[in-house]
């Protein structure tokens, strides 16, 4: 087993050596994922920039961040990327870029379609010709979707898969995609571009269900409101805890091999039904209901299965994540108690629910998942 941890040896690597003293860049830091990685950077002695414009809808929350900024750890800039005046403000030549600025609503996306290209797209590429302009050009980690595949025509999807997007959203991260490959070839700007599922995880904005799937079945357990299901819920999906898209990233920083390709992040895969049972037994009360999936979705939307395969980059990098239930019930613990403790919506009702399962509270105090400690089989 590996355990990426500070002074803990992985397949050659010293995870804190390779980070240490470092100048790294994080865009949309203030976000889910980048507010789950920007601590871990600051544990491995990083000299961490974020840059995040904070949009309403992003998910963007300043406080998951703000001791941080307070404590003068990190340096915090709020700034658009598609802002030369924004871009000014960054440090010259950093080493790394996780690149993890964007939107993720795809019925936005039709709604708003240029709103979302200059987020999605032009921003990229504003930070890319900045990058060009560097005297020593970072290695930049590109967060992107599956969504740009569309509709599976194989499962798992690999990384050969067609590229056919089904929504805005799908064709404007693509662009991206190719802005990153583009640069990587012409310019020599070392770019990584992996392709992410359903993430979930602490710090998720769930708020809408335009946040995915996972953020919104634990808004209604939380608010012990019924989780709708379409058609069943037996459309199968892979997740993957936040935790290990952060282990994700950091291998891709530090593995040269991963240089100019693109990479899958596939998880467990499950039906919709199951993932909301479980939450359900886990946070120990609930119900779903089903309905019709609805014709104005089904446009945009996958009804059917999509799960994909990640074996590249395992291969690649060493990365690997845990599939068996019982490695999902216990994340799905850590989640729903890291709201049931700060979720400013979780009611008085709701922490008084934790306390009365004692069962939950031990579990979820293990450290078995420790945001600091993560096994790798």
């Amino acid at each position: 087993m590996y355990i990426l941890k500070q002074g803990i040896r992985m397949r050659g690597y010293n995870v804190e050596d390779f980070f240490r003293h470092k100048n790294i860049l994080v865009t949309g830091g203030a976000g889910f994922i980048g507010s789950n990685l920007v601590p871990r950077l600051v544990s491995l002695n990083v000299n961490t920039t974020v840059i995040d414009c904070l949009l309403p809808d992003t998910g963007a929350n300043l406080t998951h961040l703000q001791s941080l900024i307070d404590s003068k750890k990190i340096h915090w800039i709020q700034g658009d990327l598609t802002s030369p005046q924004a871009l000014q403000k960054i440090p010259s030549n950093p080493d790394i870029i996780f690149n993890l600025a964007g939107k993720i609503s795809h019925q936005d996306s039709m709604i708003y379609p240029v709103q979302d290209m200059e987020v999605n797209s032009l921003a990229h590429l504003m930070l890319l010709e900045w990058c060009r302009t560097q005297t020593k050009k970072p290695k930049i980690i590109f967060t992107s979707t599956r969504q740009i595949y569309g509709k599976p025509k194989y499962l798992p999807v690999d990384e050969k898969h067609s590229i056919t997007p089904v929504d805005i959203n799908g064709i404007h991260k693509y662009a991206a995609e190719e802005y990153h490959r583009l640069y990587n070839n012409v310019y020599q700007i070392p770019s990584v571009i992996l392709r992410l599922t359903n993430t979930f995880g602490p710090r998720q904005p769930i708020s809408s269900a335009k946040h995915g799937v996972i953020a919104w079945f634990i808004n209604r357990v939380l608010n012990e409101q019924p989780i709708t299901l379409f058609d069943g819920g037996y459309q199968l999906r892979d997740i993957n805890y936040v935790e290990d898209v952060v282990d994700a990233l950091l291998l891709a920083a530090q593995n040269e091999n991963t240089n100019g390709k693109v990479f899958n992040l596939a998880g467990s895969h499950l039906s919709l039904r199951t993932l909301a049972e479980k939450m359900i037994s886990v946070y120990g009360k609930g119900q779903i209901e089903e309905i019709k999936f609805p014709e104005d979705r089904k446009t945009i939307d996958l009804c059917g299965d999509y799960y994909g395969s990640s074996e590249l980059f395992e291969k690649t990098t060493g990365w690997s994540v845990r599939k068996d239930m019982k490695a999902i019930e216990l994340q799905l613990v850590q989640t729903l108690h890291y709201f049931l403790r700060t979720a400013p919506s979780a009611s008085a009702r709701s922490k008084e629910s934790l306390i009365s399962r004692p069962a939950l509270f031990e579990i979820s105090n293990k450290t078995v998942l420790d945001s600091t400690t993560n096994v790798f089989s």
